[in-house]
């Protein structure tokens, strides 16, 4: 089995649990759900859901970073929201930190996600 190896930043959120940011497996890197956390106050961001979805991006940037990759990385990223009617705006927003070719996606609805927040995503970052 390759070597597993924690990544950690203090550019994204800590851990609210027992879980670490992200887990490196050889060139795979297993990225925990982020949710609009601001990494410095630990606080849900505020503003629109725009700027939530907006620090979600930055908190997942953040830990791709620190796995020596990026965003572009991400093979497969899971999107989990409150309100489905914020699925254009996400796509939105992700336009804008994402080329083509766009990595595989699901989104889906549910009925909670931790601290209240509106929108949670995670994912899968393979290292070229």
């Amino acid at each position: 089995m390759p070597n597993r190896s924690i990544i950690s930043t203090e550019k994204a959120p800590r851990a609210i649990g027992t879980y670490s940011q992200a887990v490196k497996v050889g060139d795979t890197v297993y990225l925990s759900g982020q949710i609009p956390l601001d990494p410095k106050t630990m606080m849900l961001t505020t503003g629109d859901m725009e700027a939530q979805i907006v620090r979600v991006f930055e908190n997942l940037k953040a830990v791709c970073e620190a796995a020596g990759g990026s965003l572009q990385q991400i093979a497969k990223l899971n999107i989990f929201l409150i309100d489905l009617q914020h699925f254009t705006l996400v796509n939105e927003v992700m336009a804008r930190y994402f080329e083509q070719p766009y990595p595989a996606r699901a989104a889906v609805a549910v009925a909670a996600l931790p601290k209240d927040a509106q929108v949670e995503m995670d994912g899968v970052m393979v290292i070229d």
